[in-house]
């Protein structure tokens, strides 16, 4: 495929792309984890905010979510602190991406906590462990191999969502491709180009995801076997 001389601007483009998938993660992760936390928490109004925040942000449309703090997190931040952030386009996709990728992973996070006996917890206390460390070494590693599968699929996902973010300007694979495409007048040549390396990162992004869930998974067959 002829790319014309704007290949290293579609590599330039995966770059940020990966970037901005993977930072969004890590934030989704933390907002996952403690979303869930707050949905299992015997505190009221900790239940009443997560539930809120899962259905706030699981009705509005991404593609809404990331114009909306683009355009309005700077005049939220001016109007609260009275100091002006610019808030650019790669900072407004990354909080957008990781406020809608927590509210999926904290239910996703909540399942996995519910699957987790109740009798462990209790037994970790009994035997003199802080809530901390019986979170750490108790629930936690047993969360991440419950989880990983609906954590796979959201990546997934968002990683095919980091295109709603060129509609803002930020330079990546979509935003460089409709470039590419407007200079030369090869719309479908630039977009299947796109195409083909999001099927890539999608298909490297599924075995990284499997292997993790081998990782995950190891001595647990056998032990039950």
């Amino acid at each position: 495929m002829e790319l014309h001389g704007f290949g290293h601007l579609l590599l330039a483009g995966t770059w940020v792309t990966l970037q901005l998938a993977f930072t969004s993660l890590v934030f989704g992760l933390l907002l996952g984890l403690v979303g869930a936390a707050a949905a299992l928490s015997p505190i009221g109004p900790l239940r009443w905010a997560a539930v809120g925040y899962n259905t706030l942000m699981r009705g509005i449309p991404e593609l809404l979510l990331v114009l909306i703090i683009y355009f309005g997190a700077t005049h939220v931040i001016e109007w609260m602190t009275g100091a002006y952030v610019d808030i650019g386009a790669f900072t407004a996709g990354v909080i957008a991406l990781s406020i809608a990728f927590g509210a999926y992973a904290t239910e996703v996070f909540r399942s996995a906590m519910l699957e987790i006996p109740k009798g462990q917890r209790e037994a970790a206390m009994a035997l003199g462990m802080s809530r901390w460390d019986s979170f750490r070494y108790i629930t936690l590693p047993q969360l991440w191999r419950l989880a990983l599968p609906g954590l796979g699929n959201l990546f997934l996902v968002l990683l095919k969502d980091t295109a709603l973010v060129s509609i803002i300007g930020l330079d990546d694979l979509m935003r460089q491709a409709y470039v590419a495409a407007g200079f030369t007048k090869l719309p479908f040549t630039f977009y299947m180009a796109a195409a083909m390396i999001y099927l890539l990162l999608t298909i490297v992004s599924m075995q990284v995801i499997q292997l993790l869930e081998r990782w995950a998974n190891r001595g647990y067959r056998g032990a039950r076997a």
